[in-house]
């Protein structure tokens, strides 16, 4: 399978940017944008380093992403990070690369 290569349009102070973002940033922001106001959670959306991905999201890409805490239960309580996507992001594939689908790769 190719990797996921997406076009991103969105603004950084005032100016409107493009961006050519690639593998798991790609697909982590597809799901920040497919989840809309709702969020994404590691629990939700199961991926190894969510974290890390919003990191390089928020600081090498800029991005706008909210990140709230929630309590869950169950045998390991605890707290999980629910990042919701605030900039608005314009996305389109990259000739070649993996299929994106409704706003997911495919």
């Amino acid at each position: 399978m190719k990797r996921l290569e997406i076009i991103a349009s969105f603004n950084v102070d005032g100016n409107r940017v493009t961006r050519e973002i690639t593998g798991r940033y790609a697909w982590a922001l597809l799901e920040l944008k497919k989840a809309g106001k709702r969020g994404c959670t590691p629990i939700d959306n199961p991926a190894p380093r969510w974290s890390a991905y919003i990191h390089h999201l928020r600081h090498e890409y800029r991005l706008d992403i909210k990140t709230i805490w929630e309590a869950h239960e169950g045998l390991f309580p605890g707290m999980h990070a629910r990042y919701v996507l605030q900039s608005k992001v314009d996305l389109e594939p990259v000739e070649g690369s993996a299929e994106v689908a409704n706003g997911k790769a495919a």
